[in-house]
C-alpha cells in the first residue's frame, strides 16, 4: 500500500490521465438530451427526470460496476479489456468453459477493436465542443470553429512524438483546476434554483421513462454520454493502482460532475432557452474566454488519455499475436508505459480531422459517439461474469444476480444508441469491424504459417541426429537462430548449413513466447536446455506489456550462468517468410492476400527484437498458404 505522499502523487496523476474523458462530458452531454438526435422540451419534469437518470447512471455504472467490481479483475495489477479477456478465457479445466473460450476471445477482440473507433471520435467531439464556446461570447467567430479545431488537433497529434513526460506533470493540477471550476459553476447554479436537488430521487427517472415512452428510451442515448470514458478507469489501473483511482472519483470527480450537471439543470429550469449550450451559459459573461481556454486544455488532456490508450492497446495486441509488429518509440527513459506509435498516431490524426470536417458540430458527432462505448461495456459485463465464476469462484446465482442487472442497463444504453447508427454510429462500428478483421486474420494467418513451416521442415531431433552422424565443419563464434517453433529446426539454420556448409561452435535456438500475463517475473524469464554438442535451446517468456530485447536477454543469461559464455562475435540468423496465397484449405483467398500484405508491411524482427543490424543474417523462404 503506497504511503500518504505517494498516494497523493498517484491520485493527482490519475486525476489528469484517467478522468479527462468523463470529466469533459459536461461540455455536451446534458445539451444533447434537449437538442440532440431525440430532443425533448426542457420542462421541469423532463429536466428533473433526465438529471435523475444522469445521477443514477454515474452511481450504478461508474461507482458500483467499474470501481467496485470490474476493477477487482486485475491481471497481475493490469487492467483493460484484453487483460479481462485473458482472465475470462485463460486455461480452464471444465469442458463448458473451454468450449466458450473462442467466443470469449472473439468478444474481447471486438471490444478492443471498438476502442479504436472511440479513440478517433473522442478527440474530435471533445475539442470541437470546447471551441464551440466561441459561438456564445463571439458569434462572429462561429465560422472559425472548425478551422481552429483542426489546427488544435494537428498540433496535438504532432507533439505526440515528444512524449507526455513533461506535459503529464501538469495534467493532474490542470484537471484539478478544471474539476474545481465546473464544481463551483454548478454550485452557483444550484443556489439559484435548489429544486434540482429533487432529481436525486430515482422516482423522477422512473416517471420520466413512463411519461415519455419511446422518446424517453431514445434519450438514454444522450444520457449515456455522461459515462463515456468510464472504461478508462479500468484500462489505466496498472498505471496508478486501484486506490488512487477510487479516491479521485469519490473525492473530486463525482462531486464536481454532479454539481455541474445539477447546475446546468437549474439554469434550464429558469432559462429554458439556454439549451443551445448550458455549460457555457452557466458561467458569468466575464469568465467565458478563460473558461473556453481551460475547456480546450482539458479536452486536449482527455484526448491524450484516449490516444495513449490506443498506443498501449496496439502494443498489447502485437505482443499477444493479434497484430503485426509495428514501430514503437519510447518517449521516456524511466517510464516504460510512455510510448509513441507513428503509424497509429497518423491514422488517428487523419481520421479525427475527417470526422470534424464531415460532421462539423459536436452535436452531429454525438450521433456517432456512444455506440462503440456501449458495446464495449456490454462485452465487459459478460467477461466479468466468467471472471467472477473462474477466478473469484463465485456461485452461479450470486454471479447472475450481479451481472444481469448490469447487462440490462448496458443493453438499454446500447439499444438507445443503436438508433444513431444511420446518423453516424456506423463509423465506429465500421472501424471496429475493420480492426477486428485485421486482428483475426493476422492471428489465424500466423497459426497457418507456423503449421506450414512445421510441415516443411524436419523436427529438431532429426536434424541433431544428422549432425551427429555427419558432423559439419564448425567455425568460431556464436550463432543465434530465432524460431517460433522450438520443436522444429529453424529454417535459417537449414539454409545456413545448405549454403555455407558450416555450423558455429556455439549455437543458440531461441524462441520468444508471449504469455497471457502483463509481465513475467525475471526468475521465470527463460529456460536453457542443452540439446546437442555446442547447441542450446532457449525459451524466453515475456508478458504482453513487455518488449523483448534479445541481446540484453542473452547477457543476463550469461551473467547468471545459465548460458555458456558467448564470444563477442554473435551472429543472429532470421528466416523471412514470403507468403504465397493459394486456394489450399485454411483461410479465404482474400484473407490470405490480406495476411500476405500485413506480413510484408510488418516491422522487421531485427528492430522489434532490438538486434544489432550489422550482426543479422536473413534467409528468405516462400510458404504457400
Amino acid at each position: 500500500m503506497p504511503s500518504g505522499g505517494r498516494l497523493a502523487v498517484l491520485s493527482l496523476g490519475a486525476l489528469g490521465i484517467v478522468y479527462g474523458d468523463i470529466g469533459t462530458s459536461p461540455l455536451y452531454a446534458l445539451r444533447e438530451c434537449f437538442t440532440g438526435h431525440s430532443p425533448l422540451p426542457p420542462t421541469p419534469a423532463n429536466i428533473l427526470g433526465i438529471l435523475s437518470l444522469v445521477f443514477w447512471s454515474l452511481i450504478i455504472v461508474i461507482s458500483i460496476k467499474y470501481l467496485v467490481f470490474v476493477m477487482r479483475a486485475d491481471h497481475a495489477g493490469e487492467g483493460g479489456i484484453l487483460a479481462l479477456m485473458s482472465l475470462a478465457a485463460g486455461p480452464a479445466k471444465r469442458r463448458r468453459v473451454r468450449a466458450a473460450e473462442p467466443v470469449l476471445v472473439a468478444m474481447g477482440l471486438f471490444g478492443a477493436a471498438l476502442l479504436y473507433g472511440d479513440g478517433m471520435i473522442t478527440p474530435a467531439i471533445s475539442v470541437l465542443s470546447a471551441i464551440e464556446g466561441l459561438e456564445i461570447g463571439h458569434p462572429g467567430l462561429a465560422h472559425f470553429v472548425v478551422p481552429i479545431t483542426i489546427v488544435v488537433l494537428i498540433l496535438f497529434f504532432m507533439v505526440q512524438q515528444r512524449g507526455t513526460g513533461g506535459i503529464g506533470a501538469v495534467f493532474g493540477p490542470i484537471m484539478l483546476i478544471w474539476f474545481c471550476t465546473i464544481g463551483i459553476l454548478g454550485a452557483r447554479g444550484i443556489l439559484k434554483n435548489p429544486r434540482v436537488l429533487e432529481s436525486l430521487n430515482p422516482m423522477h427517472a422512473f416517471r420520466f421513462m413512463s411519461d415519455n415512452g419511446w422518446r424517453g428510451f431514445l434519450t438514454l442515448g444522450a444520457v449515456f454520454l455522461v459515462v463515456t470514458g468510464g472504461e478508462a478507469l479500468y484500462a489505466d489501473m496498472g498505471h496508478f493502482g486501484v486506490r488512487p483511482i477510487r479516491i479521485c472519483w469519490f473525492v473530486a470527480v463525482l462531486p464536481a460532475l454532479l454539481l455541474n450537471y445539477l447546475g446546468q439543470g437549474a439554469l434550464l429550469m429558469v432559462h429554458p432557452e439556454s439549451t443551445a449550450n448550458p455549460f457555457y451559459l452557466l458561467a458569468p459573461a466575464w469568465s467565458l474566454t478563460p473558461l473556453i481556454a481551460l475547456s480546450t486544455i482539458a479536452t486536449v488532456i482527455a484526448s491524450q488519455a484516449v490516444v495513449s490508450g490506443a498506443f498501449s492497446l496496439t502494443r498489447q495486441a502485437v505482443q499477444l499475436g493479434y497484430l503485426p509488429r509495428v514501430h514503437i518509440e519510447h518517449t521516456s527513459t524511466t517510464e516504460l508505459g510512455q510510448i509513441y506509435l507513428p503509424t497509429v498516431n497518423k491514422v488517428l490524426m487523419f481520421a479525427t480531422i475527417a470526422l470534424v470536417l464531415g460532421f462539423r458540430t459536436s452535436s452531429n458527432l454525438a450521433a456517432a459517439y456512444g455506440i462503440a462505448v456501449t458495446a464495449t461495456m456490454v462485452i465487459t459485463t459478460v467477461l466479468l461474469y466468467f471472471v467472477a465464476r473462474r477466478c473469484w469462484h463465485w456461485r452461479r446465482l450470486p454471479t447472475l444476480a450481479l451481472t444481469v442487472p448490469f447487462v440490462i442497463i448496458d443493453l438499454g444504453f446500447f439499444g438507445a444508441n443503436a438508433v444513431k447508427i444511420p446518423h453516424g454510429g456506423w463509423f465506429a462500428l465500421a472501424v471496429a469491424l475493420l480492426v477486428f478483421t485485421l486482428m483475426t486474420t493476422w492471428h489465424r494467418g500466423r497459426k497457418l504459417l507456423n503449421l506450414r513451416v512445421g510441415r516443411a521442415t524436419p523436427p529438431i531431433g532429426r536434424f541433431l541426429a544428422d549432425v551427429k552422424a555427419r558432423p559439419p565443419h564448425r567455425v568460431a563464434g556464436t550463432a543465434v537462430f530465432l524460431t517460433r517453433l522450438p520443436s522444429v529446426t529453424p529454417v535459417a539454420l537449414i539454409r545456413n548449413l545448405e549454403h555455407n556448409k558450416v555450423l558455429h561452435e556455439s549455437v543458440i535456438l531461441l524462441t520468444i513466447d508471449t504469455e497471457e500475463v502483463p509481465r513475467v517475473d525475471e526468475k521465470h524469464r527463460a529456460t536453457v536446455e542443452p540439446v546437442g554438442p555446442g547447441i542450446q535451446r532457449v525459451i524466453a517468456r515475456y508478458g504482453f506489456m513487455e518488449e523483448p530485447n534479445v541481446p540484453a536477454l542473452l547477457r543476463d543469461l550469461e551473467t547468471s550462468g545459465q548460458l555458456q559464455p558467448a564470444s563477442d562475435a554473435i551472429s543472429y540468423f532470421l528466416s523471412q517468410e514470403t507468403v504465397l496465397p493459394t486456394r489450399l484449405p485454411g483461410m479465404a483467398l482474400w484473407r490470405e492476400r490480406l495476411f500476405a500484405r500485413m506480413q510484408r508491411n510488418a516491422r522487421s524482427a531485427t528492430l522489434f527484437f532490438q538486434l544489432p543490424p550489422n550482426r543479422v543474417v536473413e534467409f528468405g523462404t516462400q510458404i504457400e498458404m
